[in-house]
């Protein structure tokens, strides 16, 4: 049961990974060392950004006492501010560090 989700995620981030990093950020290619590290860096940007949406959805809906339209505001609110931070910790951290 498991399985699906796992590989579903699993695809998806290494697909927006590889998108971002040429449609985006306009990286050349690297070789596998380069690339390893720039994805563990990804990962744990898309980690640190996905607590920002959860937090911000869940005190929306905390301050609502359980209001739908305000989880979903809070949801709104914490995906824009999510990816706002996430592009710009990949432009810096992630795309702009060392060079390949």
């Amino acid at each position: 049961m498991v399985l699906g989700p796992l590989a579903g995620t699993g695809t998806g981030l290494v697909t927006k990974y590889l998108l971002d990093r040429h449609w985006i950020f306009f990286e050349g290619r690297g070789n596998l060392s380069d690339h390893s590290r720039k994805f563990t860096l990804y990962t744990l940007m898309g980690g640190a950004t996905t607590l920002i949406f959860w937090v911000t959805e869940w005190t929306f809906d905390h301050l609502s006492g359980g209001d739908e339209l305000w989880r979903y505001t809070g949801a709104v609110v914490g995906l824009a501010i999510g990816y706002t931070v996430k592009y710009r910790l990949d432009k810096r951290f992630v795309f702009g560090g060392r060079p390949a």
